[in-house]
C-alpha cells in the first residue's frame, strides 16, 4: 500500500537546523530508552512532513560515545517517520575525496566498542541482516539532491565507524585504507543498525571535512580546520534537504526494509519477556502486536 513520506533528518556536525522548514515546532519526545539528544523539530517543506533531530544536541554538547542512539532512533520512529536521512561530517581516506566533497555511503565497517547497538536482547532476541545496510532508493534520492544543491557528490563508499572522540593515529588511518574503507566518522554506527531494527530505510550523506591523517606529507587533523569546512558543507547540506524533499514522488511506495522484522524475531512467543516487549512498542510494535 502506498502512503505519505515523513522524513526523519538526523543532523550531525555542521547541520544543526533546516532553514526551509515551515511551521517549525520543537517538541519533547520521551522514549523507553531514555532521552534523545534534544527535542525534535517538527515541520514541513511543501507537502512533506519532516522531523529533525540534532544528533549532538543544539550547541553540539554530546560526545559521539555518549550519544543515546537507541533513544534517538526510537524517538524518530515514535514520531511517525517512514525513512531516515543522516547527515554527518566525515574524514576522507581517499585522495579523490577531498574536503568539501560529499559522499553517499553504501557500506560500513563498525569499530565502535562502547555503545548499545541493538534494541533487542535477553527476553526478545532478533537478528536483522546488515548485508546491504542502506536503502538504495533513499540513497539515490540523496545523491541527486546533493548534486542539485550544487555539491560534488560520490555515490557509494565504505564508512569506517570509529569510537572516538579522539581522531585516528596514522597507523590506524593507514590500516583502514588497507581494509578498503573510503571515509571515516564516529556516529554512523550503531545508528544504521538501529534504523534497520526499527524498520526505517536509512541513507547517509557524508560531508568531507579533512583527509584524516594518512597523508604523511600533510598536517594532521585539527578541530579548527574541521569547523571551518563544516560551515561550507552545512550550507550545501541544508539546500540538499530541500532538493531531496522536492524530488520525492508524491506517494511513497512500500520498501522491503519496511518489514525486515518479519524474518528477524527468533525468541518463541511463550519465552518473550513482557517488560522487554513494552520497550519495543514503537520499534517493533508492528510485529509484536
Amino acid at each position: 500500500m502506498s502512503g505519505r513520506w515523513k522524513l526523519g533528518i538526523i543532523g550531525g556536525s555542521g547541520l544543526y537546523a533546516i532553514d526551509a522548514l515551515e511551521n517549525p515546532e520543537w517538541r519533547r519526545v520521551d522514549t523507553p530508552w531514555g532521552a534523545p539528544s534534544d527535542e525534535l523539530l517538527f515541520g514541513s517543506i511543501g507537502d512533506v512532513e519532516l522531523v529533525f533531530l540534532p544528533r549532538h544536541g543544539r550547541g553540539h554538547r554530546i560526545s559521539p560515545s555518549e550519544l543515546n542512539f537507541r533513544a534517538n532512533v526510537d524517538a524518530l520512529k515514535r514520531s511517525g517517520c517512514t525513512d531516515l536521512v543522516a547527515i554527518s561530517s566525515i574524514g576522507s581516506l581517499r585522495e579523490e575525496l577531498p574536503p568539501g566533497h560529499f559522499v553517499v555511503v553504501d557500506q560500513f565497517i563498525d569499530r565502535t566498542v562502547a555503545r548499545e547497538s541493538s534494541f533487542f536482547g535477553t527476553g526478545m532476541v532478533a537478528h536483522v541482516s546488515m548485508a546491504e545496510p542502506v536503502c538504495p532508493r533513499l540513497s539515490a534520492f540523496a545523491a541527486e539532491a546533493v548534486h542539485a544543491a550544487g555539491g560534488t557528490v560520490a555515490k557509494g563508499a565504505t564508512y569506517l565507524a570509529m569510537e572516538g572522540p579522539q581522531f585516528s593515529s596514522r597507523a590506524e588511518s593507514l590500516l583502514y585504507r588497507h581494509w578498503g574503507a573510503d571515509v571515516i566518522g564516529m556516529t554512523a554506527m550503531p545508528e544504521a543498525k538501529l534504523a534497520r531494527e526499527a524498520e526505517l530505510p536509512y541513507a547517509l550523506i557524508g560531508m568531507v571535512t579533512d583527509y584524516d591523517c594518512w597523508r604523511e606529507e600533510a598536517a594532521f587533523v585539527e578541530v579548527h580546520e574541521v569547523i571551518k569546512q563544516m560551515g561550507a558543507n552545512g550550507a550545501i547540506a541544508r539546500k540538499a534537504v530541500e532538493a531531496l524533499v522536492a524530488a520525492l514522488p508524491a506517494e511513497r511506495t512500500p520498501s522491503p526494509l519496511d518489514t525486515v522484522l518479519d524474518y528477524a524475531l527468533i525468541t518463541a512467543p511463550e519465552a518473550r519477556d513482557p517488560a522487554v516487549l513494552a520497550k519495543l512498542d514503537a520499534v517493533a510494535g508492528r510485529v509484536l502486536g
